[in-house]
């Protein structure tokens, strides 16, 4: 997770750096400033966050949180209140 400054050139140079640093270690987002990767092992998370630091934005916060196969397994993910009405699907023939 990261919250950094993007009020100048520079600030939003360095934010796109640290994006794309982090696309290209195989995180995806989940949300705005909100990146995750699964890794195997703790071992193996334990190299991606000294690369994190390695690679840190000269402002701004970064936040890493590691959490057990387990615990991402119960997340609970709401999207609204409203359910949207079904869109027709047609049938895509491939030849």
């Amino acid at each position: 997770m990261f919250d950094l400054p993007v009020a100048d050139k520079k600030d939003r140079k360095s934010y796109a750096k640290f994006r794309h640093f982090l696309l290209d270690q195989g995180f995806q987002m989940a949300q705005f400033s909100i990146y995750y990767r699964l890794v195997p092992s703790k071992e193996a998370g334990e190299k991606y966050v000294k690369d994190i630091k390695e690679n840190l934005p000269e402002y701004g916060t970064v936040q890493v949180l590691s959490i057990t196969d387990k615990q991402y397994e119960n997340i609970q993910t709401f999207i609204g209140r409203r359910k949207k009405s079904a869109q027709k699907q047609e049938q895509l023939w491939l030849f």
